[in-house]
């Protein structure tokens, strides 16, 4: 290693340090000036920390695969079909500079959290915290954090990131604790100061899915789930205004509106 790949090592530029001898000699076959030589070793080494920054977020997400749109088979349903355009474009991810929540129904094995988890793994690479959960794990670790006293810590986990993906919220029968607890994260997320470019959660269950977003000023994001109606055999996507319906009617603003994806 040369003295100069030493100080670009120092100075955490791995990637330049890596690629100084090569970059240059090829600089010198295609006659580049000295600046436009510093530019692309720049450029280089830009690259290299957002490839890593993609990879700590995808780490962190959970979301323990990398799943493509390709995959996901839209002529597997006639639905499917139909609400092709609509999901498509989910992956420009503007709900999340918008806030705007998405709710995903449908019945089990129709595709809601593989089409989830597209959406999470699309925000990773755009370097957006993303957590990937599902409604009973999330529960349990709340609920576990209140014996140790460290149930502000933990909730943190789950207000913090800028994607919040909650799976199976459909199977549960929450009783008042699990209740409480899951309108708490809900609660805290709304509440935090956020600014346009930063909305805060995306939540989905099995049987209705269901994500979240506020924007700032913060709506109230609450849950609503049911039972999808036996003639929904693939899940599909409608974006509306949706009526709120919530246990907690008193802490919420009169003028709380959700979008829904169906």
């Amino acid at each position: 290693m040369t003295p100069l790949q030493q100080k670009f090592q120092q100075l955490n530029l791995s990637a330049m340090s890596r690629h100084i001898e090569t970059t240059i000699a090829e600089a010198a076959a295609k006659n580049l000036s000295v600046a436009a030589t510093i530019e692309w070793l720049a450029d280089l080494e830009l690259e290299e920390r957002q490839r890593r920054a993609i990879e700590r977020r995808f780490k962190c997400s959970r979301l323990q695969a990398q799943p493509s749109i390709d995959a996901f088979h839209f002529h597997h349903h006639k639905s499917r079909v139909q609400s092709k355009n609509r999901i498509l474009r989910l992956l420009d991810l503007a709900f999340l500079r918008q806030g705007t929540n998405i709710v995903l129904i449908g019945n089990p094995g129709v595709g809601k959290t593989f089409l989830a988890k597209v959406f999470g793994w699309k925000a990773c690479q755009a370097n957006q915290r993303v957590l990937f959960t599902t409604a009973m794990d999330m529960l349990n670790q709340l609920l576990a954090s209140q014996v140790d006293h460290s149930q502000v810590r933990k909730l943190k986990v789950y207000t913090e990131p800028t994607l919040l993906l909650v799976d199976e919220l459909g199977y549960l029968s929450p009783d008042q604790q699990t209740s409480n607890l899951f309108y708490q994260v809900i609660s805290t997320r709304h509440s935090q100061s956020v600014p346009p470019s930063s909305p805060r959660t995306l939540r989905f269950p099995t049987g209705a899915t269901f994500s979240s977003t506020p924007p700032s000023p913060p709506r109230s994001p609450i849950v609503w789930w049911r039972t999808p109606k036996s003639s929904c055999s693939a899940a599909t996507v409608c974006v509306r205004p949706a009526r709120i319906q919530a246990r907690r009617k008193s802490s919420l603003p009169a003028s709380t509106k959700r979008r829904a994806v169906r």
